[in-house]
């Protein structure tokens, strides 16, 4: 059994605990959180902190088996010159994926995460989070303009699935993006979905998207042409509005990933689906287009914000703390409280695992971390917050 106490302790079931008392079990479940009301006595077992404490990390974004790609894209392309760049140069040795992959996930422990939803195109990396002190949910993604290749789109996805289910491990099959899943692959990949838990997708990271879908023209429609990935025909999706209420499962959570390019009409519009949650991965959108998703307006709008880190291919690290000091430093009026609330307890809530993390109350087991060199007395991240492990 373990005390610890710092100067002030964020449970996000209240208001932050000043000098409060956490104990803890010896396999990590909190027994009891006391209340000091800021009035701390010396005591011989109570391990004290100059810091916040917080429940462990939620990274609501992430590709793992992307992580032998770190350094290898130049920054600041854009998501045409990215995407050509992860279809030509991402098969490497199964050896260096999954010892790539094992470091990252190693990194990530260390640096807070206890849950994870990791997108998967093949199973490299099931064995790894077998074995992980994270809880990873695998989201199994599928993708294919081409409408005639559809099914076997789905068979080839399948067989990721076949090889989660042996290993016992979560997961959840989801489209890519809407402007890289045929109509027909939508309609399959809904019925193969109709009871998922959590379903995501990558949504409106690039201006280029709507005029994909809106007339098969742009950007992105040109990649797809340079780099050979072109059908004879296309049969796509209206427009990102009716991917999200007419094409992608009613069921369960859904998570939005990226959202760098969207707009109050496209917000407003796709609420009525409900059960949404809008996933920041601001470092990478700066590595990648070097824009910033559009805070301001996704809180005048009520949506329920949760943290990712993208992947090593465009990011420098899957770092949950790095990417609040980025939101920190270009929304600075954002609180502490709410940096930890979207990294915490939103990302329990999207991946429907608020039950055991994301707040600090007895009977959980949600990692305990330390934030230290931070503006108590704003309750603001600094440029050298940093962060550490209590359990």
């Amino acid at each position: 059994m373990k005390r610890f106490s710092a100067q002030y302790i964020i449970t996000n079931i209240s208001s932050p605990l000043k000098r409060g008392v956490i104990t803890i079990d010896d396999d990590g479940t909190i027994i009891n959180i006391e209340d000091t009301e800021g009035d701390l006595k010396e005591r011989h077992s109570v391990s004290f902190y100059n810091g916040i404490i917080i429940p462990g990390f939620v990274n609501c974004h992430c590709h793992l088996e992307l992580s032998h790609m770190k350094d290898t894209i130049v920054k600041g392309g854009g998501l045409e010159e990215f995407l050509e760049k992860i279809r030509t140069t991402r098969d490497e040795t199964s050896e260096r994926i999954i010892a790539s992959a094992l470091s990252a996930d190693n990194d990530m422990c260390r640096d807070g995460t206890v849950l994870c939803a990791d997108i998967c195109n093949t199973s490299v990396t099931f064995e790894i989070k077998k074995k992980s002190r994270i809880l990873y949910i695998n989201l199994l993604e599928v993708f294919g303009i081409d409408p005639d290749k559809a099914k076997l789109r789905i068979d080839s996805i399948n067989k990721v699935a076949q090889a989660a289910e042996k290993m016992n491990l979560p997961y959840s099959i989801v489209p890519h993006t809407a402007y890289s899943t045929s109509l027909p692959l939508f309609r399959l990949l809904k019925k193969k979905s109709e009871m998922n838990k959590i379903t995501s997708i990558h949504f409106m990271e690039t201006p280029g998207e709507k005029s994909f879908l809106n007339n098969h023209s742009g950007p992105l429609f040109n990649s797809f042409k340079r780099t050979g990935f072109f059908p004879s025909r296309l049969d796509t999706v209206k427009s990102h509005e009716d991917a999200v209420l007419n094409e992608i499962t009613p069921s369960g959570n859904l998570i939005l990933v990226h959202n760098t390019f969207v707009e109050k009409d496209t917000i407003r519009k796709i609420k009525k689906r409900g059960n949404i949650f809008w996933c920041l991965c601001p470092n990478s959108n700066i590595y990648i287009e070097n824009k910033f998703p559009p805070l301001p307006l996704l809180l005048r709008e009520g949506c329920e914000i949760v943290i990712g880190t993208d992947s090593l291919a465009s990011n420098t690290k899957l770092n949950i703390l790095e990417e609040l000091k980025t939101l920190q430093l270009n929304f600075p009026s954002v609180s502490i409280e709410e940096l930890v609330c979207w990294a915490t307890l939103n990302g329990a809530k999207a991946l429907g695992e608020e039950n055991r993390f994301g707040t600090l109350e007895p009977g959980k087991k949600p990692g305990l971390l330390l934030l230290q060199n931070v503006d108590l007395l704003n309750m603001k991240l600094l440029p050298d917050s940093s962060i550490s492990r209590l359990i």
